[in-house]
């Protein structure tokens, strides 16, 4: 029997529901080198801003037990860089479009890039990451403030017809009253977990062994956190969820599907295999097999009873 991995994210359909992370696969090229990477469902692009970005000091990365830390701090090129310079060689590689995910510094910084981003053809759909800090608040993070989360995701959807994506943090006391605020100002679909906020020390120096101090945490061990508040937003609103958050099998696609996504990014899995989003893709059919599933659309928060 065929089995069917299509799933239709914000009316777009994808030939399967498997999207690597956002500043996990650069801007596609690079992946490109090593396998069709066609053979995925879309991908979302390395985090843009309107100002070309260094990033913080190094070192930028650490390990624990269930994956990793990182504080790389948003490097990137600038938005007119990535328009005219990544976007065309990306062109050559892949032919679906892709998750142009922004950032931004103030509300006018995203409502910038996002305008500049949204007409170019590669762009199926904007995912809006609302957990840099906001300098111009005195450092809150539009992503833990329902009143900011709002005012960036109607900012942002004033600018575009396409299909905007709100990537929420999971370091808040109530992320459903986040997703609710996005969902009330325009939002037409969620994009959660982002990382969470972590730290190690090293005991020779006895000083955090991140330059930044803290970093965001990922990889297998946040897994079952991501899946519990993937489920609980999509039972909260009406939006297709995208499921993210420490998944590195097809098994743990089927799960976040269960619990309410209707597709699923990859992250730090990448950053350990660099063929780990193709072969999950490569896996899906046995593992809809042996669980008994047709279709992955008939499956989408199945778990909720």
């Amino acid at each position: 029997m065929v089995r069917d991995l299509r799933v239709t994210l914000c009316g777009v359909e994808l030939d399967n529901p498997v999207i690597p992370a956002s500043g996990c696969f650069g801007y596609g090229y690079e992946f490109a080198e090593l396998y069709d990477i066609n053979c995925l469902g879309s991908f979302s692009c390395k985090g843009t801003t309107l100002h070309p970005r260094f990033g913080n000091p190094t070192p930028r990365i650490a390990e624990y037990a269930g994956g990793m830390l990182n504080a790389v701090g948003l490097q990137n090129p600038g938005v007119e860089a990535v328009v005219t310079e990544e976007l065309p060689k990306l062109s050559k590689v892949f032919r679906k479009p892709i998750l142009a995910n922004i950032s931004g510094f103030s509300i006018e910084e995203y409502r910038a890039v996002a305008e500049r981003l949204a007409p170019c053809p590669q762009v199926g759909w904007l995912e809006v990451n609302i957990s840099c800090p906001n300098v111009h608040g005195g450092g809150m993070s539009f992503g833990t403030d329902p009143r900011q989360a709002a005012a960036v995701t109607a900012a942002v959807r004033a600018v575009t017809d396409k299909p905007v994506l709100v990537k929420l943090s999971p370091n808040v006391t109530d992320i459903v009253s986040i997703a609710r605020a996005c969902a009330d100002a325009g939002a037409d679909g969620l994009s959660l977990i982002n990382t969470l906020l972590g730290m190690r020390i090293d005991l020779r120096r006895r000083r955090p062994i991140l330059a930044n101090g803290t970093g965001g945490m990922s990889g297998p061990g946040v897994f079952p956190l991501a899946l519990r508040m993937v489920w609980q937003v999509s039972q909260a609103v009406d939006l297709p969820v995208v499921g993210m958050g420490g998944v590195s099998s097809a098994e743990d696609v089927l799960e976040m599907l269960l619990a309410g996504a209707t597709a699923v990014q990859v992250g730090a899995a990448n950053l350990v295999d660099p063929f780990a989003c193709r072969d999950i893709v490569a896996a899906l059919p046995e593992a809809m097999e042996r669980y008994g599933i047709e279709s992955l659309r008939e499956i989408i928060g199945g778990a909720h009873g």
